[in-house]
């Protein structure tokens, strides 16, 4: 080989690993905001099958966009008025009990009662080891109080940006899918548009399922929270509504975490509150898996159980709380190529 020939391919090879590094650090870079594109995107989808519901009974495409748009953004600002201000209210209420529980803490009644309830524990220990604790590491603590603080804020305009990705990819998702289809070659448009079209609808249906279980959950714990008096039933219900929108462990985890609050001495709990909030989450967590998801979700997606164990723990780990929520759409998407595509090309052969 001739040494210009083994230069250039020097130069080009190292040319080639460059752009290939520029583009992952450009990738790692912009992360925040291809999760927000990514977020925006999945959501215009799961609004989709309004539009196209609407369209189905004589709507132009322009009014069922405005009147889903319209809608969405009237439930947003309907719940916004409705629930927020209780939930300001029970918060600020559970922040003037906080002053009365800490001080129960360190009254020897209260410790006394925990040593009674549980014997083999040494509370006094416990209860120095925790204030050294906390003595010792308040400048850390503060600054993880101020971190979550900016987190939140940060989290809130993360939210807005999100909310008009949303609108705008609504508005053109048609415009949006006749441009990429254009980017396939002629003879093979016609087979990409018509998988596309199936992993889409898939995805919209897919979100409206898992929004339907969480409405449900959320409006079904309201009512019972409030019936059997546990404490701040509406912000306990939002927390049951956003913890649901997690596929597979979402229901479980904000379950724990009402009957967990409802345990909280000092809030005006009982333990028979407590007992009857868990016996309702574990009967509910039955009915969801056994009735209510399969009726609503073998709708959308058909994907087996173990791979959605598999997908949402995947998700979970790469992306967080929105790799966990797109990770079935995607991988029942993933099965969706391999049977009409991969399957079929593995025949011919």
């Amino acid at each position: 080989m001739k040494i210009q020939n083994a230069f250039r391919l020097g130069l080009v090879g190292t040319l080639g690993v460059g752009v290939g590094v520029l583009i992952l650090s450009s990738v790692v870079s912009l992360q925040t905001i291809i999760t927000y594109v990514g977020a925006a995107l999945f959501l215009a989808l799961g609004l989709d099958p309004a539009v196209s519901w609407l369209e189905k009974k004589k709507f132009p495409r322009w009014a069922a966009i405005l009147t889903v748009l319209v809608a969405v953004l009237g439930v947003l600002t309907g719940v916004i008025f409705a629930i927020v201000p209780i939930i300001v209210d029970q918060v600020a209420k559970l922040s003037e009990r906080i002053p009365d529980l800490i001080t129960s803490v360190n009254t020897s009644t209260f410790l006394d009662d925990v040593q009674k309830q549980f014997p083999a524990l040494d509370v006094q220990k416990l209860t120095e080891s925790v204030t050294d604790y906390l003595g010792g590491n308040l400048t850390t603590i503060t600054g993880a109080i101020v971190a979550s603080g900016v987190a939140i804020v940060t989290g809130l305009f993360g939210g807005l940006i999100i909310l008009i990705l949303t609108l705008y990819f609504t508005a053109s998702l048609n415009s949006i899918k006749r441009a990429t289809y254009q980017l396939v070659p002629a003879s093979k448009r016609e087979r990409f548009a018509d998988l596309s079209e199936q992993i889409t609808t898939a995805v919209g249906r897919f979100i409206v399922g898992q929004g339907a279980l969480a409405a449900c959950n959320g409006v079904l714990s309201f009512i019972f929270l409030s019936i059997i008096g546990a404490p701040f039933p509406a912000l306990l219900a939002v927390i049951a509504f956003l913890f649901s929108l997690i596929p597979l462990v979402g229901t479980i985890t904000g379950s724990v975490l009402i009957v967990a609050t409802c345990m909280i001495p000092g809030i005006g709990s009982s333990w028979l509150t407590v007992l009857v909030a868990g016996i309702y989450y574990l009967v509910y967590m039955q009915v969801e898996a056994y009735v209510l998801s399969p009726n609503i979700m073998n709708r959308a997606v058909a994907v087996p159980g173990a791979v959605v164990v598999v997908a949402a723990l995947a998700g979970g780990s790469l992306l967080g709380i929105l790799g966990a929520l797109i990770a079935i759409p995607v991988a029942a998407s993933v099965i969706m190529i391999i049977k009409q595509v991969v399957i079929p090309r593995q025949n011919e052969l």
